[in-house]
């Protein structure tokens, strides 16, 4: 089988023990994540190959980052060493009515200092079936934005399935262009993208134009927009609390929106990355099942399961998924 291959800046993530606040902490739990990362290491625990490339300063955080990875599986054969600093980004998980809080220390850090060059696109994407993305990569400095532009471009000449997850992210985009300035070029390129509303405005300037204010006119105009796009995802994420959520997966195909039925999410663990499990049990379903309702169901499964697991990505197996994709939520101990 064919690589996964997922390009974008992982960070180390210091945590506060059992829902401590920071001003009470002592000491931070440490994690390592980033959002491509986030699917690729999620693809390699299914078994699917994959790959993520990125890049590290030549120290031992550096090397404690590539380790974590592949101790799950995901090839980091295609990391570049350089740069001064690994990204940091600081977490306060929130319960019942407090919300959790995200604090980033990622100036300069050696991703945000990359040099395009430094990658071979055409050789790192020669057995790959699948490259993926984020609007987080092309936020952080023109160099990341236009190595992950060379990268697109050259996921598409050789044929590749391109996805991206477009997430608006405000407090990045201060390089001096405009996401909708970057993002379309790079949304050319795209097969598959996770687009809300919301970001479908920030980014592109799409809002709704059908009475219903819906997402399948957003939808429509998009891949009016951009010709090469066959499937638009997203999650309906229902907010009863910081510790309880349901979830619903969307997909428009260009004909019809497919939908899941909602999953309850209660007693939540850690919500972070439950978006890219999402696309990550997509990615997978698409490449096993090829049955794109199927996909949706295995991918919002993935999510609700991320929900429960505390760090940024997500340890779940593939029977672990199955089992909640057909309807058994119970946490029924097994022996």
């Amino acid at each position: 089988m064919k690589k996964v291959v997922t390009f974008g800046e992982i960070m180390m993530r210091l945590s506060t023990p059992n829902h401590a606040r920071f001003q009470q902490s002592t000491s931070f739990d440490i994690n390592f994540g980033g959002g491509e990362a986030n699917v690729s290491s999620s693809l390699a625990i299914m078994g699917i190959p994959a790959s993520h490339v990125t890049r590290f300063p030549d120290n031992d955080l550096g090397v404690a980052a590539i380790n974590t990875y592949r101790k799950y599986g995901l090839s980091m054969q295609d990391v570049a060493l350089g740069g001064d600093r690994i990204g940091i980004y600081f977490v306060e998980q929130g319960a019942a009515m407090r919300p959790s809080k995200v604090i980033y220390d990622r100036a300069n850090s050696s991703f945000a200092t990359l040099n395009p060059a430094e990658f071979d696109w055409e050789n790192i994407l020669k057995d790959a079936q699948w490259f993926h993305f984020t609007g987080i990569t092309p936020a952080i400095s023109a160099s990341a934005a236009q190595a992950c532009l060379e990268a697109a471009q050259t996921a598409n000449r050789l044929g590749l399935k391109v996805s991206a997850d477009v997430g608006y992210r405000s407090n990045l985009w201060k390089w001096g262009k405009k996401p909708n300035e970057v993002m379309p070029e790079l949304i050319e390129n795209c097969d598959v993208i996770i687009c809300s509303k919301g970001d479908a405005e920030d980014m592109f300037g799409i809002v709704p134009n059908d009475e219903k204010k819906s997402f399948k006119s957003v939808c429509q105009q998009l891949t009016d927009r951009f010709p090469k796009l066959r499937k638009i995802l997203t999650t309906k994420r229902g907010q009863i609390s910081a510790s309880h959520n349901t979830l619903v997966g969307k997909c428009w195909n260009g004909f019809e929106m497919l939908e899941t039925k909602q999953i309850n999410i209660p007693d939540i663990v850690d919500r972070i990355g439950g978006g890219d499990a999402f696309m990550a049990g997509f990615i997978y379903g698409e490449i096993i099942y090829q049955n794109t309702q199927k996909a949706i169901e295995f991918g919002v499964a993935a999510s609700a399961l991320k929900h429960t697991i505390e760090g940024d990505f997500n340890l779940s197996s593939v029977k672990e998924i199955e089992a909640v994709m057909n309807g058994d939520v119970s946490g029924k101990l097994r022996r």
